[in-house]
């Protein structure tokens, strides 16, 4: 019992040390899967909240859009590796905006291609996923 009560106060600083350690880093080929992931998850959200015109989601999704990037990395650009999936990194980017567009329609950052090219990166990222 002695010994066990002298090493308890180690093992748990060993644990608390541990445990606030970085995790290893995500592999980057499981990035469009993750991208795909997460906007599977808002996208029908967002349409829910256009439907609504509840411009509260924007600003909640937007914390997790900025969580799920720098999770990555891609906004800081810590993670130049994700330069080989554009459509992703710009479809997680772009769909927030794309979205209070439905709502604003005479918002400065409404240019009439930002849907279409939204659509067509969502398209080639989930290609990308499926492959996975």
């Amino acid at each position: 019992m002695g010994l066990l009560r002298h090493c308890l106060p180690a093992v748990l600083w060993l644990a608390a040390a541990t445990a606030g350690a970085q995790q290893p880093p995500q592999s980057v080929e499981r990035f469009p899967a993750a991208a795909m992931s997460f906007l599977g998850g808002e996208l029908p959200a967002m349409e829910a909240a256009i439907a609504a015109r509840d411009r509260d989601y924007f600003e909640e999704a937007m914390s997790r859009m900025l969580d799920f990037s720098s999770s990555w990395g891609f906004k800081s650009q810590d993670n130049p590796a994700l330069s080989r999936f554009p459509m992703c990194t710009e479809a997680v980017s772009d769909f927030l905006v794309v979205g209070m567009c439905r709502i604003m329609t005479t918002a400065d950052a409404c240019e009439p291609a930002l849907a279409s090219r939204f659509d067509t990166n969502l398209r080639k990222c989930r290609e990308l996923a499926s492959g996975q």
